[in-house]
């Protein structure tokens, strides 16, 4: 019951950062092009892939935290719904290019993100 709180928690945390990192940052940019979500992606694709690398191995920390940060934060935290939404209506408003660019950049810099995310880990932590 307590992993289920923390990670309820943590979603309730990390949706309230999207919301807050997306919106700034798309006001920021002053684009139609949806910056917010991609920034937030790329982020919580980074974060993520650190994260799931450090507490592998290197780092301690208790199931619990571990589910509140990997599935509740930054579950809640990155945005592939609203990429998903975006995207579609994008194409449904005839906008072919700017889609194709937001799936094109989204998916290679997210898995990039990654990446970066565990080597740069890997190389903090000695894995």
């Amino acid at each position: 019951m307590l992993k289920l709180l923390m990670i309820a928690g943590g979603g309730a945390a990390g949706a309230v950062c999207r919301f807050c990192i997306a919106g700034w940052v798309q006001r920021m940019s002053g684009l139609r092009f949806p910056t917010g979500t991609l920034t937030v992606n790329m982020l919580g694709c980074f974060l993520l892939g650190f994260l799931g690398f450090a507490f592998s191995g290197p780092v301690v920390i208790r199931e619990e935290f571990r589910f509140a940060l990997l599935v509740g934060f930054l579950g809640a935290f990155t945005t592939f719904s609203t990429y998903g939404f975006e995207t579609f209506n994008l194409l449904d408003e005839g906008q072919r290019l700017p889609a194709l660019l937001n799936i094109l950049i989204s998916n290679g810099l997210g898995l990039t993100a990654v990446w970066l995310g565990c080597r740069i880990a890997g190389k903090w932590y000695g894995g």
